[in-house]
């Protein structure tokens, strides 16, 4: 009979009774998404908050510390972004590769239309984002199946549909 550490029971019950309270989740959470997120995003995501969102020019990425002291975590995820903007708009989505183990949907269009999309990494209080923006009707798809997919392997529960305004 295989046992699991009394942390691990407390989050699913945790996740049943938010369920149960009537937030949906669509939960996929890839196996060994949150070991090798950790690894290739380089912060610790039991200290730390993910969150994708569907704009309607694009989308977000963004993370934070969950202890507003804790700085380590705040600094580790503002080079992580500095660095997926940059490789990001260079068409380099390796990162998201590793950690997702396999090619996330999205992904072949965004570097097909890559000078069609700006990514801004931003700083936020407690971590920070990588802002995403296209005027082209194709890597906008392609960006919120990406963002979509994103939402469901991480299981975070964010929103699936376009919400809320651009950030300025």
């Amino acid at each position: 009979m295989k046992r699991f550490p009394s942390w691990t029971v407390l989050l699913v019950l945790s996740g049943a009774g938010t369920i149960a309270a009537g937030q949906e989740h669509e939960c996929m959470h890839s196996s060994g998404v949150t070991e090798r997120g950790d690894h290739v995003m380089g912060f610790d995501h039991s200290r730390t908050a993910h969150h994708f969102r569907l704009t309607p020019s694009g989308g977000v990425i963004e993370a934070s510390a969950l202890d507003p002291r804790d700085t380590e975590s705040r600094d580790q995820i503002r080079m992580h972004f500095s660095h997926i903007a940059a490789m990001f708009a260079r068409g380099d989505f390796q990162a998201p590769m590793l950690i997702h183990d396999r090619v996330p949907p999205g992904v072949p269009e965004m570097k097909k239309r890559k000078a069609a999309i700006a990514y801004r990494a931003e700083e936020t209080p407690t971590g920070g984002r990588v802002v995403i923006r296209t005027k082209d009707a194709r890597a906008l798809a392609a960006i919120h199946e990406f963002l979509k997919f994103q939402i469901r392997d991480h299981g975070t529960g964010d929103p699936l549909e376009v919400s809320g305004a651009d950030p300025s």
